[in-house]
């Protein structure tokens, strides 16, 4: 496949970057009275009556822990020297350096000599932000208040990566943790007093533990290109097995087209027809285990299949083999339900009861517990020849108040019995099949579970295009690599071609999961599913490994582009122009597709320069409507492209 074309760096207005210091320098020794330096205070939450609550370190009353001040040697947008803060006990045992990374770019690192939590705090001129981008797509796009709760990442919830984003999508700051496993808060959010943008990152750290490292990165490039970045600061020295070929190609879920009411006679039908319109794989949701279906999770957890549905769950696997689709199967991990044989064995072993889903959810800290789940949950790939699993649900296991380990338990922490729980059933189902599936969902989608994951899919948002847009591209721009999948795609009877077309380009930068009764379906609406799904496929070493160019996260993404050495793919979700690629002579883009999700069938082509190009339009089935040979001007250039349509502009060498 086509590898990723580098992001280009953007121009950087600040004034020069000073030098910044070796790796060895220890702190900025300015003093913490420096009228230059020293912060506006700002109001927190639960401060000491009679204080202002100090939201910046450099104003802490002399009672508080210690505190340290780190130049970093980058400047701001507005020209403003950065300096990292640091709180927390023990502060005569701390051990720090400030390694360059690149232009605009530094590499902040604590250690501490005794168990310490340590809080770093920095600023930013606040000037032009238009949006606070985070991999949390429920957060809102608005600048937070500085005195907004921080939210904890660990292992299996979220990723320790912020960006605050200013005018052209250019990051005004991007910042990550190296800690990916371990729970790490991280805050930010503007200072009304000041008009200045606060971060935060708070860690518990260990004479023996790993350090707190921060990627502070003030570049001016393009947000999307500062996230690359940290995705491949994450990925070094980590190991991935590769993402199976068929985890790219688009998918047919049973979820909500046939939600728990799952047979063998349904699954198969399904299977034809969605191997008949481009689908290269089925996964089979909940409903397999049980014979109740009254949804909830009280019969997770015995995972033994339903002998009313599938009394031979190998001979039906083999029979969607044979049409010519892998299989992967439904696990809601961590659940134990009170409706199981298990409950009793696994009841006193558990993090936490849900009542309202009657199931708990089990430790898996015990290693009981993660050697039943493994055994369970390989039958799909040594006893029943499945291709893959769907995990669920283990964000479930990120408790902020987990119960002491139980008796018998041999790891500690929490996220240390989901990491070696992850690992070992990884080991055990790749000797069965070296090239296994995995998918993962939102919001687990750190880096510390990339190794455990072929894929990683939206949550869940039924009928709502905008948001799968929003959630494929937030988790592209942080997958590392891992396949990002849509959630599962579906539309009423009653709709339109043009408007499954627009549910279809809404995830044209992932990979499709279709749930739709394919046997209901019009004729249209057919067409329209393989044509589009027939371009995921032609065009996926772009659309899926392509530099990705999301625009106006304030606005969500209403144009997004993927490009590599030879095409660009451009879908607009809103009346916005699209520019056509400059080229000099031979080099640039070849190719531009521009799809087109939004009512106005006007498409503003903007070229920077004139040339002649043939210009090809379909509309939502495919059906070309014109081909022609355009003479592009200079300045902007009108063609209509129908709702759902695509537009396919080939240039002459």
């Amino acid at each position: 496949m086509t590898e990723p074309a580098p992001h280009e760096p953007a121009p950087h207005d600040a004034a020069p970057h000073e030098p910044l210091p070796d790796a060895t320098t220890p702190l900025d020794d300015t003093p913490l009275d420096d009228p230059v330096r020293q912060p506006v205070p700002v109001w927190r939450p639960n401060a000491p009556a009679g204080t202002t609550g100090p939201r910046d370190a450099a104003d802490l009353p002399s009672d508080l822990p210690g505190h340290r001040r780190v130049a970093t040697g980058l400047l701001d947008s507005a020209g403003t020297p950065l300096a990292v803060h640091l709180t927390g006990p023990g502060e005569e045992g701390w051990e720090t350096s400030v390694t360059p990374v690149d232009d605009g770019v530094a590499l902040v690192e604590v250690r501490t000599a005794a168990t310490a939590t340590v809080r770093a705090e920095w600023r930013i001129s606040c000037v032009g932000a238009t949006a606070y981008w985070t991999p949390d797509t429920d957060a809102s796009r608005w600048l937070p208040p500085s005195w907004a709760a921080p939210r904890t990442v660990s292992l299996a919830l979220g990723a320790p990566v912020a960006s605050l984003v200013g005018a052209d999508d250019r990051a005004l700051c991007t910042a990550a943790a190296g800690e990916t496993a371990a729970p790490v808060r991280v805050g930010a959010g503007v200072v009304e007093e000041s008009g200045e943008f606060l971060f935060s990152v708070e860690q518990d750290l260990t004479p023996d533990g790993p350090p707190l490292r921060l990627r502070i990165d003030l570049s001016g490039r393009h947000f999307a290109a500062t996230l690359d970045a940290v995705t491949a600061w994450w990925a070094e020295g980590l190991r991935h097995p590769g993402v199976a070929p068929t985890a790219r190609t688009p998918a047919y879920s049973t979820w909500y087209s046939l939600h728990q009411n799952v047979d063998r006679a349904a699954v198969e039908r399904q299977a034809a027809l969605a191997a008949a319109v481009g689908c290269g794989s089925v996964i089979v949701d909940d409903g397999w285990q049980t014979t109740d279906r009254a949804r909830g999770y009280g019969h997770c957890g015995d995972w033994e299949p339903n002998p009313e549905a599938f009394p031979d769950l190998a001979g039906h696997v083999a029979e969607v083999h044979r049409l010519g689709l892998a299989y992967l199967l439904w696990y809601a991990v961590p659940f134990i339900g009170r409706h199981n044989d298990a409950w009793d064995r696994f009841k006193d072993v558990i993090l936490r009861e849900e009542p309202h889903l009657d199931a708990a959810v089990l430790d898996p800290r015990h290693p009981e517990v993660r050697t039943y789940l493994i055994e369970k949950i390989c039958r799909a790939v040594e006893e029943w020849d499945m291709d893959g699993v769907k995990l669920d649900f283990l964000d479930r296991f990120a408790v902020a108040d987990p119960p002491p380990a139980p008796p018998g338990a041999d790891h500690a922490t929490v996220h240390e019995g989901v990491r070696r729980l992850l690992a070992d059933l990884d080991s055990r189902l790749r000797r069965t099949r070296p090239d296994v599936i995995v998918e993962h969902r939102q919001p687990y989608v750190g880096p510390g579970l990339w190794p455990y994951a072929s894929m990683v899919r939206a949550v869940d948002c039924p009928l709502s295009p905008a948001e799968n847009r929003q959630r494929t591209v937030d988790c592209r721009l942080t997958a590392g690599p891992l396949a990002v999948h849509a959630d599962m795609i579906m539309w009423h009877a009653a709709e339109t071609p043009e408007a499954v077309a627009v549910h279809l380009v809404n995830a044209l930068f992932s990979v499709p999961q279709i749930s739709v009764d394919l046997a209901a379906q019009t004729p249209d609406q057919l067409a329209a599913l393989r044509f589009w799904l027939g371009v995921f496929r032609r065009y996926a070493d772009v659309l899926q490994l392509g530099t990705l160019e999301p625009a106006r996260p304030d606005l969500g993404y209403p144009l997004v582009r993927a490009r590599d050495h030879d095409t660009t793919v451009v879908a607009r979700y809103g009346p916005f122009p699209v520019a056509l690629p400059d080229r000099d002579g031979a080099n640039g883009p070849a190719t531009l597709l521009v799809a087109n999700a939004d009512g106005d069938p006007e498409v503003l082509l903007t070229a920077v320069r004139p040339e002649r190009a043939h210009v090809r339009v379909q509309d939502c089935r495919g059906e070309i409507l014109s081909e022609t040979v355009l003479d592009v001007v200079a300045g902007v250039n009108p063609v209509t492209v129908p709702t759902g349509g695509l537009l396919t502009l080939t240039r002459e060498r």
